[in-house]
């Protein structure tokens, strides 16, 4: 085997395995606990959180140009002597929320 054949299969094989490692992470769900701890931990900054929910299942959302798959979840936290009650969207593949809001 040449020298030659050896470095171009060495670095063939290396930009492959980059940019497949790059399509698999751009791919990878962040898990519904991981996003709903996230959200308790930025309420818990502001207020106290008395309860938490989030669905496991994920859905479509579509908000004009942004398609996405997105998790569904809520807060209830306590503010001065009321209890509220929040809702929020997150995006399943970054776990960034997309919306919170009130719940009547």
């Amino acid at each position: 085997m040449k020298w030659k054949s050896f470095v171009t299969g060495i670095a063939v094989g290396a930009v492959s395995g980059y940019l497949v490692n790059e399509a698999v992470k751009s791919k990878t769900y962040i898990s519904s606990d991981a996003v709903l701890s996230k959200v308790k931990k930025a309420f818990k900054e502001e207020t106290t959180v008395e309860g938490s929910w989030i669905q496991i299942m994920k859905e479509d959302y579509e908000k004009f140009p942004i398609k996405t798959k997105i998790y569904r979840g809520g807060v209830t936290c306590r503010i001065g002597n009321e209890r509220k009650q929040y809702e929020f969207i997150a995006d399943a593949y970054t776990g960034t929320v997309v919306d919170v809001y009130p719940l009547s």
